[in-house]
């Protein structure tokens, strides 16, 4: 155990000191994976050390390397060496973090990381919630309580809103939660891609016109296009006109409230009735490492608790809370559950809570570095406010040509041809219906002579096509 054990931390510490080596993706296909990996049941044993090293580098290492200084896509994320070691004793400990009974240690990690994370984000200590796997959860938890709260079990003529531009696990939530597509409610986003409040407004009056019942809108702080932060203020004060619950998606974007730049936005975050964030993207943790908070959580406790749901009441009652204690899978849907908060946890007493405001502030100058550069270039063009260290841009033609279809069809190539060779990773989104090339700069160990070599490489290839 000892042996292998060492040799895993071996190859752990290799690849985090190595992260910068090779390409930021390598894909293999199907056929591939399947003469590497299609193999029978084994009934025998085989080596531990030789598989570990069958997995470090044959098998992991194919995918998006999200930790790679030239890695802009999606939201990457880093990672870090505490986390790891969190994952490793909290899984060796069977830790689950559920009923105070089965772990109050865990649970007590947990209680502590929640406190600090509304610290960082400036949220009263009143608020509670619990850690699930990312953002996508994340919303559907809040989005359940939500229903509960405001339609009291009748889904008929409900309504909720978003735009656009807010993240598709919103409309899979709705899906979950019994909604039919007709009840979500997806408005074009202003010219900065964020939610109108006054489109808001008209579409609630006019469906109350109608008989229906409008309970919750979605609003979304950094979208995954382009970073646009919906008018949280502005929308609050009509969630609070017409009585509905403000959910923020603020999955990468709430970290922003860590940065000296971003403290107005904590003010912003307490006005909401819940709040998706994810540490797994600006707070770099590994993934699965996701967090709701809720202004009230008695209201989590109302649609979660154990003991509206039990069903053979005997078999749980001896984990039942009494005097003051959490139960977690009280307050969302799981029941064993991961200690995800010893990462954050174990992070944030290793580096401190200022290494991560620096981190933050970083990924945030990155960004001004690309967009000035870009703006400065006669080849490149802005196509949308860069925001929360994510920007889009895309390529002129270098014949001049002011084809959509052609212009669209140059982003993607470049795209294509950029990761093709292995040394960035810069892909596409829609803006307005246009392809563009999109940019994430949220890695600490990104420096700016990594976007400058990856503006150069777009602008060659583009002039290639």
């Amino acid at each position: 155990m000892r042996t292998a054990g060492h040799h895993a931390v071996d190859l752990v510490v290799q690849r985090l000191c190595t992260a910068a080596d090779g390409p930021p993706h390598t894909v293999a296909a199907p056929a591939e994976l399947q003469t590497l990996l299609g193999e029978p049941l084994p009934e025998e044993g085989g080596d531990l050390g030789g598989l570990l090293d069958h997995l470090a580098h044959d098998v992991l290492p194919l995918g998006i390397r999200f930790d790679h200084p030239r890695c802009f896509g999606f939201v990457p994320t880093t990672g870090n060496y505490p986390a790891v070691l969190a994952d490793l004793l909290s899984t060796a400990h069977l830790s689950v973090p559920g009923a105070w009974l089965v772990g109050s240690g865990p649970s007590s990690i947990e209680l502590t990381t929640l406190k600090w994370l509304k610290e960082l984000l400036g949220l009263p200590g009143h608020w509670g919630g619990l850690f699930v796997s990312g953002g996508s959860l994340a919303n559907l938890t809040a989005l359940a309580a939500a229903r509960d709260h405001q339609l009291g079990g009748d889904l008929a003529g409900a309504r909720l809103y978003c735009s656009t531009q807010a993240h598709p696990s919103v409309a899979r939530a709705a899906h979950l939660l019994g909604l039919g597509r007709d009840q979500l409610v997806a408005l074009e986003p202003d010219p900065e891609q964020r939610l109108d409040p006054r489109s808001l407004a008209a579409q609630v009056d006019a469906d109350l016109a109608a008989g229906l019942r409008p309970f919750a809108v979605v609003a979304t702080v950094g979208t995954t296009s382009t970073g646009a932060v919906d008018p949280v203020t502005d929308l609050a004060r009509h969630c609070r006109r017409y009585g509905l619950w403000l959910h923020l998606d603020g999955a990468h974007g709430a970290a922003f409230a860590l940065s000296a730049r971003g403290h107005d936005m904590r003010e912003a975050l307490g006005q909401a009735d819940s709040l998706t964030f994810d540490p797994h993207k600006w707070l770099f943790q590994p993934y699965e490492t996701g967090c709701v908070l809720v202004r009230d959580p008695e209201l989590l406790k109302a649609t979660f608790r154990m003991a509206r749901h039990h069903l053979d009441t005997g078999y749980l009652h001896p984990a039942e809370a009494r005097h003051g204690e959490v139960n977690f899978d009280d307050l969302g849907p799981q029941q064993s559950r991961g200690l995800r908060a010893l990462k954050v946890w174990l992070s944030l007493k290793t580096f401190g809570a200022a290494a991560f405001r620096r981190a933050v502030e970083h990924g945030l100058h990155l960004s001004d570095h690309a967009a000035a550069r870009i703006a400065a270039h006669p080849g490149l063009e802005l196509t949308s406010t860069p925001s929360l260290a994510i920007l889009t841009f895309r390529c002129r033609p270098t014949d001049g040509s002011a084809d959509p279809a052609t212009v669209d069809r140059l982003q993607q190539s470049v795209s294509d041809a950029v990761r093709a060779t292995g040394q960035a990773l810069v892909l596409t989104t829609r803006v307005r219906n246009r392809t563009v090339l999109r940019m994430c700069t949220i890695n600490p160990a990104t420096t700016p002579a990594d976007i400058d070599a990856t503006l150069e490489l777009v602008l060659q290839t583009a002039l290639a096509r």
